[in-house]
């Protein structure tokens, strides 16, 4: 080899060169496009449960999840040796052209523990957004009928129909339309911001009214917990209305749990918490602990209504990721995070209260959501609800990752933090990571008043 072309090539027992934050970012920013954003110019190297090291070694307490996709934690051992013995035997066939058990396994347990007594069945998919898409056509197939109605603040994708029923513009939806048509939305029930369940349905009435039929309408979906809308609790009494309404009209009722199920919520669904029975409902995120799987579990009369064919992906349903979700509801159900999820959001919203009493952030605390352990806490201005305090939110959050700490904002008009710890991270890292986020907003508010 010539001296010029030798030089192009590490020697042999070169030590290789450590990557940083920094220049991993800017080879990001060169070769990934700008749309797809991040939170942290932090990249990690490795995780274990609750915590994080990046590429430098530095470590994170991790309230983030991965967006509320690891209830059970970074690379759970029962979840790692699932996956481990099924690459094993293979890891794709497509169950469209041969199937394989684990599929009609876990749909199996999921058709049992989706709530209400009615007979389910289950497909399915790889992502959050595709099992939206899939949740409408059945519901379409089944009815006949075009209309879908969601909820302002809604986050159901970033699919075109996802967008269309997704009810926050920025920046999901801005410079991409147009939208699917037949897609309407009704005000969600927000009373820290006065919008009751009175005034809710009063407007769906109107819609229905004014501008579309009901009996136009093939579904009504809803997430029983707003995600990136900022953690609103759809109030029982509203989801149970909402269940009369679309048993008066023949409405498919569909609950978004993408973010809210597997004992998220202190239930397996957060539905459960209203007592009644969606007619679909739409699973993602923490179904298998990081590995893409998605679906739609329904009343089986509904989930037949597509004829053969008409549902499916080639990646649908990976051996792999139902692998991985059977351990994950084994984990559940093991550790009792129903239980844990209690405990743990019970303690995080105590620790919030706290803070929200001193004198530093009196007036900088609006409000403090909890179901189980999906929790947060909103942040204004001068104690006046109607002034979001949206810079705020968003240098908290860098300045909780310089100290060790990695939080989501979420909301509308981009003012909550939300708080989506594993559901089995110890309560000594869960205390220190309230420790960082107090310290840092208290820090940050006094300077904001000087």
């Amino acid at each position: 080899m010539s001296k010029s072309v030798a030089s192009k090539f590490p020697a042999e027992n070169a030590a290789p060169v450590a990557a940083t934050n920094s220049a991993l970012q800017k080879q990001r920013e060169a070769a990934v496009p700008r749309g797809v954003a991040n939170i942290l110019p932090v990249f990690i190297d490795r995780a274990r449960n609750a915590e994080m090291w990046d590429v430098e070694g530095k470590r994170y307490i991790d309230f983030a999840s991965g967006i509320a996709v690891l209830n059970i934690g970074h690379n759970h051992p029962k979840v790692m040796a699932a996956v481990a013995a099924q690459m094993e035997k293979f890891s794709h066939t497509c169950f469209q052209v041969t199937p394989y058990e684990n599929y009609v396994r876990l749909a199996d347990r999921l058709n049992k523990l989706a709530p209400g007594p009615t007979p389910k069945k289950t497909i399915f998919l790889s992502t959050g957004a595709e099992a939206v898409e899939n949740a409408i056509k059945i519901a379409r197939a089944f009815m006949g009928r075009p209309a879908v109605i969601s909820f302002t603040g809604a986050f159901h994708g970033r699919t075109m129909m996802g967008m269309a029923l997704t009810g926050k513009v920025a920046p999901y939806k801005a410079g991409f339309g147009p939208f699917p048509a037949g897609i309407y939305h009704a005000p969600f029930p927000v009373a820290y911001h006065g919008v009751t369940v009175e005034d809710s349905l009063r407007a769906l009435e109107s819609l229905f009214k004014a501008d579309v039929e009901p009996t136009g309408v093939a579904a009504i979906i809803i997430e029983p917990v707003q995600g990136e809308g900022g953690f609103y609790i759809a109030p029982p009494a509203f989801l149970k209305a909402l269940r009369r309404i679309c048993d008066e009209h023949g409405i498919v009722l569909i609950a978004d749990e993408i973010q809210t199920g597997f004992a998220r919520t202190g239930k397996m669904f957060a539905i459960e918490h209203a007592g009644i029975e969606a007619d679909l409902v739409v699973m993602a995120k923490s179904l298998a602990d990081g590995f893409p799987l998605s679906a739609v579990t329904g009343k089986a009369k509904i989930m037949d209504a597509p004829g053969p064919g008409g549902l499916g992906g080639t990646y649908a349903g990976s051996p792999i990721a139902c692998a991985a979700a059977e351990a994950v509801l084994d984990v559940i159900e093991g550790e009792k995070l129903c239980t844990r999820a209690i405990t743990l959001g019970r303690l995080i919203e105590m620790r919030l209260w706290s803070m929200a009493e001193t004198n530093e952030l009196k007036s900088t605390i609006g409000d403090i959501r909890a179901l189980g352990a999906m929790v947060a806490v909103e942040l204004i201005d001068g104690g006046d609800a109607a002034k979001p305090a949206a810079d705020l939110t968003k240098t908290l959050v860098q300045a909780c990752a310089r100290e060790g700490l990695v939080v989501l904002p979420c909301g509308v008009r981009g003012n909550v933090i939300r708080f989506l710890a594993p559901l089995t991270a110890p309560e000594k890292i869960v205390e220190e990571g309230m420790d960082i986020f107090e310290s840092a907003l208290k820090r940050l508010a006094v300077s904001r008043k000087s």
